[in-house]
Order: C-alpha cells, then sequence, then structure tokens
C-alpha cells in the first residue's frame, strides 16, 4: 500500500468539481469584504454506477439533507453515480428543508442524466438558516460542465466552513493482481464529537466489493477513526460518512471475508484514520493535536471508552493548551469513564518530537522535570500515552486542545 494524490478523484472514473454560487455565510463573508470568494458548492460523479455505503449522525435533529439521502440509497438499493454538497448553511431545522434538499437532487439528475435516487446530497454551515434555491440552480450546471477527473482540490475546499486547511488522503493497493485505489475527502473543524460520523466525508474507490462487505466495513473502520475523534463535545445535525464502489480496478468482486476484504479493510482504515488526525489537527481555534493512546484494556471497548473520556474532558484539553502536565486531570477522566479498572495499575506519559516523560506509575504521580514535560507539552502534536496494564487491546483517540479562539471563533459564527 503506498500513499498516493487525488483525494476523491484518486480512484479511476471518478470527476469532481468545485465553484462559488453566492451562499451566505455573515461569519465569513460579512467579517472578510474584500477576501476572495471561496468555494461553496461541489459536484462529484462516477462514470459507472457506485455501490454505495453510507453512516450518519447519532443526533436526534437531523438535517433535511441527511433525511434526503438516506431515502435515495433506500429506494435505489444503495446504488449512487453522484454527490451535490454545500458549505456555509446546513439547510437544517427549516420548513423547506426537504423540499430544497430533493430539488438539489433533481437539479444535479437532470444535468447528469441519470435517476435522482442515484444522487448523495450533503449541505454543512450555519444551522437554521433557509437555504436559498436560487444559487445552487445557476451553479449545478457550471459544476456539471467543470467535472474534472482532477478536480479534487475544488471539491475539498468547498464544503470547509471554519476549516483552516483542506483534507484529502488517498491510497493505492493491490486485490487479486488489480491495482486498486481509494481516497477521500473531509470537512469539520468545530461541532465534533464521536457520536457518528462527526463531519462531512466523502470517499470512493475504484475496487470492486458487495455491498454488504462495503458496509461492514465502513461501520468497523468508523469506530476506531472517526468516532475516536472529538474538538468540542458537540455532535452535529449533518454528519455523514459516504463510501462510493464503482468496480473500475475489474478485480474480481470482494464478496466474502478473507484476504482480499482485509486487504480493502486496511486501504479504508489508512485513508479514514489520517482523515481524522486531520480533523483534530484543525480544531476551531486549536493551538496543537492531542491524542490518548491507550494500551494494556482487558477489551476493544475499554480502550475505546477510555482513550474517548481523556481526550473528550476539557480540563485536559485546557491542560494541553497550557502545556501543563497536570496529570491528575487524565486520572480523574478515567476514573469517570464507563469502565472496569484497577487505578493502581495505570500508568501515564506524554509523548512529542521533543521527546517523552513518564508522569504516573501503578496509579500514583511520580516525580519528574517539569521543565522537560513543558518542552514536550509545548508540541503542535502530543500524545498522551496510557497503559491499563490488564490485557493486549489497545486504540488512539484524537483530539486537540481547547482555546481562548474557540470561544470566539463560535461567539462570532452567525454575527
Amino acid at each position: 500500500m503506498k500513499t498516493i494524490n487525488g483525494g476523491v478523484c484518486a480512484a479511476k472514473g471518478f470527476k469532481a468539481s468545485g465553484i462559488y454560487c453566492g451562499i451566505k455565510m455573515p461569519s465569513i463573508d460579512n467579517q472578510n469584504p474584500d477576501k476572495p470568494h471561496k468555494n461553496d458548492i461541489c459536484m462529484l460523479k462516477s462514470d459507472m454506477v457506485c455501490t454505495t455505503a453510507a453512516v450518519y449522525t447519532q443526533n436526534k435533529v437531523k438535517g433535511a439533507p441527511i433525511t434526503v439521502t438516506k431515502a435515495n440509497l433506500e429506494k435505489s438499493g444503495n446504488k449512487a453515480i453522484a454527490v451535490i454538497a454545500n458549505s456555509k448553511n446546513a439547510n437544517t431545522c427549516n420548513a423547506d428543508g426537504i423540499e430544497k434538499a430533493e430539488k438539489m437532487c433533481e437539479l444535479t439528475a437532470n444535468e447528469l442524466n441519470i435517476p435522482k435516487e442515484q444522487v448523495v446530497v450533503a449541505s454543512t454551515g450555519v444551522i437554521g438558516l433557509v437555504l436559498p434555491i436560487e444559487p445552487v440552480e445557476k451553479a449545478v450546471p457550471i459544476l456539471a460542465e467543470k467535472l474534472d477527473y482532477n478536480g479534487n482540490k475544488e471539491a475539498a475546499s468547498a464544503i470547509m466552513t471554519t476549516d483552516t486547511v483542506m483534507k484529502e488522503y488517498a491510497v493505492e493497493f493491490e486485490i487479486g493482481g488489480r491495482i486498486c485505489h481509494l481516497g477521500g475527502m473531509a470537512k469539520g473543524s468545530g461541532m465534533i464529537h464521536p457520536n457518528m460520523a462527526t463531519t462531512l466525508n466523502f470517499i470512493t474507490t475504484d475496487c470492486a466489493i458487495s455491498y454488504a462487505l462495503l458496509q461492514k466495513a465502513l461501520s468497523d473502520v468508523v469506530q476506531v477513526t472517526y468516532n475516536c475523534l472529538s474538538v468540542d463535545g458537540d455532535t452535529s445535525t449533518n454528519d455523514m460518512v459516504c463510501l462510493m464502489a464503482n468496480g473500475m480496478a475489474e478485480n474480481k468482486i470482494i464478496d466474502c471475508p478473507g484476504e482480499e476484504y482485509e486487504t480493502f479493510k486496511a486501504a479504508l482504515y489508512e485513508v479514514m484514520a489520517n482523515l481524522t488526525r486531520m480533523l483534530a489537527k484543525d480544531g476551531e481555534g486549536a493551538t496543537k493535536l492531542v491524542m490518548c493512546e491507550v494500551n494494556g484494556a482487558k477489551d476493544e471497548a475499554t480502550a475505546v471508552t477510555c482513550a474517548k473520556s481523556v481526550i473528550c474532558s476539557p480540563l485536559v484539553k485546557t491542560a494541553m493548551f497550557g502545556a501543563d502536565a497536570n496529570c491528575g486531570r487524565i486520572l480523574g477522566a478515567i476514573g469517570y469513564a464507563d469502565i472496569e479498572i484497577d487505578p493502581l495499575k495505570i500508568d501515564v506519559s506524554y509523548v512529542s518530537s521533543k521527546g517523552s516523560i513518564d508522569v504516573c506509575k501503578g496509579g500514583y504521580v511520580i516525580e519528574f522535570s517539569e521543565e522537560k514535560a513543558k518542552e514536550i507539552l509545548l508540541d503542535d502534536e502530543v500524545t498522551i500515552k496510557v497503559n491499563l496494564n490488564a490485557g493486549k487491546y489497545g486504540i488512539t483517540a484524537y483530539g486537540c486542545d481547547l482555546t481562548y479562539d474557540y470561544v470566539k471563533i463560535n461567539g462570532d459564527y452567525r454575527s
């Protein structure tokens, strides 16, 4: 397996485009009137019908695009050809939300001459603002005309809201003697919490695989990637991960578990894990990526719950911002997690490119150099290592520090 360029266009047969159409987001457009407009709508299309799997937010308040996408995939037998997605406006909690989301699908389907139930629709941005459909109507023909096998960056920029960087990743791997590709793009900076699915994510592959195994791979991998990610503890209303497979690599279809399925799943993990890292590092107002690596758990569920508890703790997150080595906050977060542990077996250390330092052994804080610890924690990527010394299972959760700027960004989000 090797890393390649191309994002959602890395896989054979996928084209993308992105443009600015004029959807307004007050905090972006009002504060930067002279700044060049960023893309705010994108399209993704496959040359062949795709087997399509998806996972969605568990928030009980769901955006209209999620309702429409789920209905479309049910009608089409989990088949899709195209995606239409916009930023700046979430099309959520609006009386006409379903109507607008269905209209976006209809416009796309008519322009591409495909069934409207084979269109995935997604929106992200401010919740509760009515989505103006007129800019979308003007944009769809232009997006269709601009579709390009190298259009991944135009599309990736179009789904950004408060993101400061585009998030793309792709890999190449071999199945049955055929070279396959899998790549994706993601957006997300705030309103991110591990409760499926945390952000908008679109992943494409030219590997041929059955729907049952495609959905299983996505559902399994999301548990140890996006569901181990938290920026601020808020689960969005519009989150989804959409995985499309068009089979154009012409490998023999993967329709049963085995070595080829595990290879595909490893490629999916590679892409989703790296996108997860990017999402965590670009958290709103964040100055550093913070990871919690838990080892020695009695089972995977214990490891996941423990790592999430640490990474979600506001006190841990603020300590990381201040480069404060107070591991009592970490022990406290482990202690209130819903898991069975022996507190007197816990070891904790901090690791970064500046070195590593042990701060807790057997559940007790030990003497350590505060100066060395601060140097380690001032790095822009920090790992909190926790060993429960109770088994063989481990997991890494991803997050970021909590800063003054997070409050400022969200205090000004609509103003």
